[in-house]
C-alpha cells in the first residue's frame, strides 16, 4: 500500500504553543503538548459567549483538526444559556452531556473514550486574568485544579 493510500491519522499531540499569551475572547483552544499528560488539565478554551450552539462548532472543528474526531463534550449546564443533547458539527453528530459540576471545565471525548479536560474561561473574564489562567492551564507541569484557576466573573456594579 502506498503512503498516499493510508488514511491520515491526526497526532495525539499538538504543536507546542502552550505558554504563549491568549487574545481576549478570540483564541482557539490551546492544548498542552506532552507525551505523558501528567498535568491536571489538557488545555483551555475561552468562548466568546454563553451560546453553546455558536461557540462549540469552532472548538470541535479545531480540536478535530488537531486530535481527531470528537464524539462527546461534557459541559457545566450552569455556564451555558441552553444545552441541547447533540449538535451536528462538520457533518458529524457530537453528543453533549450537561452536568452541574461548576468547576469550569469541559470534558472532550475523542474516539471510544480518550478524553481531554479543558479549562473553560468565562466569556466576560478580564483579559489579563484570562490569559494568565489559560497559560497556567496548558503548561505540562500544571497541578492546579480548574476551580482554582477559574477566572472570577466581574462583579455587578
Amino acid at each position: 500500500m502506498a503512503e498516499s493510500d493510508t488514511p491520515h491519522q491526526p497526532s495525539p499531540l499538538v504543536p507546542d504553543a502552550s505558554c504563549q499569551g491568549a487574545k481576549p475572547a478570540a483564541d482557539l483552544p490551546r492544548l498542552e503538548t506532552t507525551r505523558s499528560r501528567e498535568g491536571l488539565l489538557d488545555g483551555a478554551w475561552w468562548p466568546r459567549s454563553h451560546d453553546i450552539e455558536a461557540e462549540l462548532p469552532m472548538l470541535v472543528t479545531e480540536l478535530t483538526s488537531r486530535i481527531g474526531p470528537i464524539a462527546r463534550v461534557g459541559l457545566d449546564s450552569a455556564a451555558w444559556e441552553e444545552l441541547p443533547t447533540r449538535l451536528i458539527i462538520d457533518d458529524r453528530v457530537v453528543h453533549l452531556d450537561a452536568h452541574e459540576i461548576g468547576d469550569g471545565t469541559a470534558l472532550v471525548t475523542r474516539g471510544d473514550g480518550d478524553y481531554f479536560v479543558l479549562l473553560v474561561v468565562p466569556p466576560e473574564a478580564d483579559p489579563e486574568a484570562a490569559r494568565t489562567a489559560m497559560a497556567r492551564a496548558v503548561c505540562g507541569d500544571n497541578m492546579t485544579e480548574a476551580a482554582q484557576l477559574r477566572v472570577a466573573e466581574p462583579e455587578e456594579p
